[in-house]
C-alpha cells in the first residue's frame, strides 16, 4: 500500500472504525510512514501528528516519521537481527541512512493542544518486524 492507498485506508478506519481492526503492520505504517511529503516545514509534525491520530486523547511524546518507500523500510526486516530497545531480538537496522522526520512534544504542552518540534534528520533506523512475510511492527530507534 502506497501514498493514496494509505489515505484511503486511514479514511476508511477513522469513519469504520467497528468494521475494521488495524493490524500492527498497518499502525506501523500509518504512524511512521510518509513515503512523498510535499513539503517539510516548522509546522510538519503538528499536521501530520493529528492527521495520523496520535494527538486523541493524549499528546504522543515522540514519534519519527519515514521518507522513503514503504518497500526499502520493509527491507530492513530482511537485515540481521539487533537487539531492540526491550531486550526482545525481532529488530533490525537499516544499511544506509534513512530521510526521517523526528516530532517531540514541546515542553509544557498539553492535550488538547500538542505543539510539536520538528526536526529532519538522515539516520539509521532499528524496526521491530514480525509475521509472515517479515514486515516492521514498531519503530525502535534512530542512530
Amino acid at each position: 500500500i502506497v501514498g493514496k492507498d494509505v489515505l484511503l485506508l486511514l479514511i476508511f478506519l477513522v469513519n469504520f472504525p467497528s468494521l475494521a481492526r488495524e493490524s500492527k503492520a498497518m499502525k506501523f505504517q500509518r504512524q511512521h510512514m510518509d513515503s512523498h511529503p510535499a513539503a517539510i516545514s516548522a509546522s510538519y509534525c503538528n499536521l501530520m501528528m493529528k492527521r495520523r491520530n496520535m494527538t486523541d486523547g493524549w499528546c504522543k511524546p515522540v514519534n519519527t516519521f519515514v521518507h522513503e518507500p514503504l518497500a526499502d523500510v520493509q527491507a530492513v526486516c530482511s537485515q540481521k537481527d539487533v537487539l531492540c530497545k526491550n531486550g526482545q531480538s525481532n529488530c533490525h537496522q537499516s544499511r544506509s541512512q534513512m530521510n526521517i522526520t523526528d516530532c517531540r512534544l514541546k515542553n509544557g504542552s498539553k492535550f488538547p493542544k500538542c505543539v510539536y518540534t520538528t526536526t529532519q534528520k538522515e539516520q539509521y533506523i532499528v524496526v521491530a518486524c514480525e509475521g509472515n512475510p517479515h514486515v516492521p511492527v514498531h519503530f525502535d530507534a534512530c542512530l
